[in-house]
C-alpha cells in the first residue's frame, strides 16, 4: 500500500508502507478521503516538531470503509462505511476519571501523536470507528470531523434558538460553528476579512462584517439593539482578536475561545467583570458531537459540497498543502486510492 509521509523540513513524500493486519479488538479501514486541516498545517509548517516523530503519517479528517476486523469486533464488518473519532485516551487520569476523557491528560490524537489517516489501509481501535449511515457520500463523511469541533464548540456554548452568535473567522471551522449555530435556531453574525469567505457565510444566511473596513462593535449593537451578543467565538486566533472578544458580549453573555493561541495573548478582563460575563475554552469533541456531525450531515444541514474547494489524489498531497499555504480555499481534500492525475 501507499502513505503520505511528513518527513519534517516542509516535506511530504509518498511512498510505499506496510499494511498492519487488524489485532483483536482492532479495525483495519480503506481509508477513501481525508480532509486537511490548520493542524495539519502547523505540522508541515514544522510548528510542531518537538512532538510529531517524524517520519509522520499524518491526517485525521477522514471517510472510508471497514476492509477487515480483528477478533472480537462483532458490530462492524467488511464494506461498511465508517468515519474515525481520533482521539485515544488513558482512563486514568483526573480529567477521564471525571468524565472529559476527550481532554486526556495524556490524550493520544491520532493522526498527531500516533499513524493517521493518509495512508491507503489503516489499522485503528474499533472504539475509534463512527459507522455512517446509508446515503452519507465519503467526499462528505470527510468532513465530520471538524464539523463534530463546530457541533462541541455551539454546545458548550449553551447556544439557544433565538440567541444571537458573533463568529471572530470566516475559515473552515468558523465558517461550520456559523452553519450548526445557524441550525440550532439562532441569527449568526459572522467576521472576517475574506471577501470569498464573507460570501459563502452570506449565502448560507449569516450577517457579514468584513472587519477591515467596517464597525463589528456597531453592527453587533444594531443587530441586538444595543444588548451585545448572546455568544461570541473566537475562531481567528490572533492577538488583536482575543483582546476584542469580550467587547461584543452582552451582559451575562458567554465568550468562547475556539482558536489556538500557541502564545499568552491579553483578554479585556474588566469586561468581564464588568459584565459578569462567562469565559469558556472548546477543544476537539466528545462521542456524542461526533454522530451529532454525521446526523447534520445526513439531513443535509451542511452544504458540503460548497465547503470542498477541491479533491486531490494521494501523489497530490504535498501540491494540496501548498495551495492551502497560499489560498484562501475552504477545504482540500486527499483522494487516498487515487493515483496521478
Amino acid at each position: 500500500m501507499r502513505a503520505a509521509r511528513y518527513l519534517g523540513g516542509g516535506v511530504i513524500e509518498v511512498g510505499g508502507a506496510e499494511s498492519l493486519a487488524p489485532r483483536a479488538d482492532e479495525v483495519t479501514i480503506r481509508v477513501a478521503y481525508n480532509g486537511i486541516c490548520g493542524t495539519d498545517l502547523h505540522i508541515v509548517q514544522g510548528h510542531m516538531d518537538a512532538r510529531v516523530a517524524t517520519p509522520a503519517v499524518i491526517g485525521h479528517e477522514m471517510s472510508g470503509v471497514v476492509d477487515a476486523v480483528g477478533e472480537g469486533v462483532d458490530d462492524l464488518k467488511a464494506g461498511q462505511p465508517v468515519t474515525v473519532m481520533p482521539l485515544r485516551w488513558c482512563g486514568e487520569c483526573a480529567s477521564c476519571r471525571a468524565g472529559h476523557q476527550h481532554i486526556c491528560q495524556r490524550l493520544d490524537f491520532v493522526g498527531i501523536d500516533s499513524p493517521g489517516a493518509l495512508q491507503e489501509l489503516w489499522t485503528v481501535p474499533a472504539s475509534l470507528v463512527v459507522p455512517l449511515p446509508e446515503g452519507v457520500s465519503l467526499q462528505h463523511a470527510a468532513l465530520v470531523e471538524p464539523l463534530a469541533v463546530a457541533v462541541h464548540d455551539v454546545r458548550r456554548s449553551r447556544l439557544a434558538a433565538g440567541e444571537t452568535a458573533v463568529v471572530i473567522g470566516g475559515g473552515p471551522i468558523g465558517q461550520l460553528i456559523a452553519v450548526v449555530a445557524r441550525a440550532t435556531g439562532a441569527d449568526v453574525i459572522l467576521a472576517e476579512p475574506d471577501a470569498a469567505r464573507r460570501g459563502f457565510a452570506e449565502q448560507q444566511g449569516a450577517v457579514v462584517v468584513d472587519p477591515v473596513g467596517e464597525d463589528l462593535a456597531a453592527v453587533v449593537e444594531e443587530r441586538t439593539g444595543g444588548a451585545g451578543a448572546d455568544v461570541v467565538f473566537e475562531v481567528a486566533g490572533t492577538r488583536g482578536t482575543a483582546l476584542d472578544a469580550t467587547r461584543h458580549a452582552r451582559t451575562r453573555g458567554r465568550v468562547v475561545f475556539v482558536a489556538i493561541h500557541p502564545e499568552p495573548v491579553p483578554v479585556d478582563l474588566h469586561r468581564v467583570f464588568w459584565r459578569e460575563l462567562e469565559v469558556l475554552g472548546a477543544r476537539v469533541y466528545e462521542r456524542e458531537d461526533f454522530e451529532h456531525a454525521v446526523r447534520l450531515l445526513a439531513e443535509g444541514s451542511v452544504p458540503a459540497d460548497a465547503l470542498i474547494t477541491r479533491v486531490v489524489p494521494l501523489d497530490e498531497t504535498m501540491t494540496a498543502f501548498d495551495d492551502l499555504l497560499s489560498a484562501a480555499a475552504m477545504k482540500i481534500l486527499v483522494d487516498v486510492q487515487g493515483g496521478t492525475r
